[in-house]
């Protein structure tokens, strides 16, 4: 692994902001803190970068322990929420500003910044200050400023909160492509499923200062091992009386089942398919989402929301129709 934290603690007044936290990222994996506000993702990502001290625990990158080591000596980039721009800078400056503070050779600067403004796309903008440029700019300049001294970790806290939803979705594309050619181990802090899952290599789950589970987002998304990952993590349904819905061998021991949208299949009047099984439904509400519909149905006391594709026959509210669940997720207390 090349980074590794063991048996991290950290508490700010008596809150456990990290509580035994532990886990390891290999070299070149782009790997997201995930989870909601409050939840100790940014305080990890602090520690690692030497800006908050643990309590107790190690903190190890590439084989050395790193917690005496000052920030500015780790061989970290770090990409900041706001941008962190020095507003009366270029474009050129900031970019150039950790390398001057290391008093690198100004050709070797030139050579650098030059680089990095064509790897972000912005070669004709960097005589521009930040106040000229989009808030997706700023926020290229600020991955290239990290970047600029050639560090081996890169940490980013939040880096799209600060951007407008259309340019959020282009930048995670972006900067999905541009690690993956520098080739940097990266740490990204977000509270957005959606943008973990499309972006990152493997997930962190965090809640309450622990971990809730590592793993590829596609093996979170369809293997939850506790109930707050299954509703953290995609649109989820969660039943209580569960042990109503027909097909099912349920263990006793389950106090609550989760139910994936995708998971459910509606056979309306009008649909060509037909089955003898099934149970009965009644379709209560319909919703527009896009590229689906979002179909709440109801089950003796149970509503389940379930997702129907556009080229399938509409259903109508009243309707009563046959449903089939192909899969429950259940969980213990």
């Amino acid at each position: 692994m090349y980074v590794e934290l063991k048996h991290i603690y950290k508490t700010f007044d008596g809150f456990h902001a990290s509580d035994d936290v532990s886990f390891g990222i290999q070299k070149g994996n782009l790997v997201a803190l995930l989870g909601p506000s409050g939840s100790g993702k940014t305080t990890i990502l602090r520690m690692i970068a030497g800006l908050d001290v643990p309590n107790s625990g190690e903190i190890i990158i590439d084989n050395v322990v790193v917690n005496d080591i000052p920030g500015s000596k780790r061989g970290i980039g770090f990409v900041f929420q706001n941008y962190a721009l020095f507003r009366y800078m270029t474009v050129f400056d900031n970019i150039a500003f950790g390398l001057e503070v290391q008093k690198v050779k100004k050709p070797v600067i030139k050579n650098r910044v030059k680089e990095l403004l064509k790897l972000i796309g912005l070669e004709d903008l960097g005589g521009r200050y930040p106040n000229q440029l989009s808030g997706g700019q700023r926020q290229r300049v600020a991955f290239a400023r990290a970047l600029a001294p050639n560090p081996h970790l890169l940490l980013l806290d939040e880096p799209f909160a600060a951007i407008d939803a259309k340019v959020r979705k282009e930048l995670r594309t972006w900067l999905r492509e541009m690690i993956s050619q520098v080739g940097v181990t990266s740490i990204f802090v977000t509270h957005d499923q959606e943008e973990a899952i499309e972006v990152a290599d493997e997930i962190i789950v965090t809640n309450k200062g622990k971990v809730e589970q590592i793993g590829t987002p596609i093996d979170i998304y369809h293997n939850p091992k506790t109930l707050f990952v299954a509703q953290f993590i995609g649109q989820s349904t969660i039943i209580n009386n569960h042990r109503t819905l027909k097909d099912f061998n349920v263990n006793e021991d389950c106090s609550a089942a989760v139910l994936r949208p995708r998971n459910i299949k509606l056979f309306g009047k009008n649909d060509a398919d037909s089955i003898t099984g099934g149970q009965n439904g009644t379709v209560v509400d319909t919703s527009f989402r896009g590229d689906y519909m979002e179909i709440k149905v109801k089950i003796d006391d149970i509503v389940l929301i379930a997702f129907r594709d556009l080229e399938e026959p509409s259903l109508s509210v009243g309707e009563k129709i046959k449903v089939t669940i192909k899969q429950l997720h259940l969980f213990s207390e």
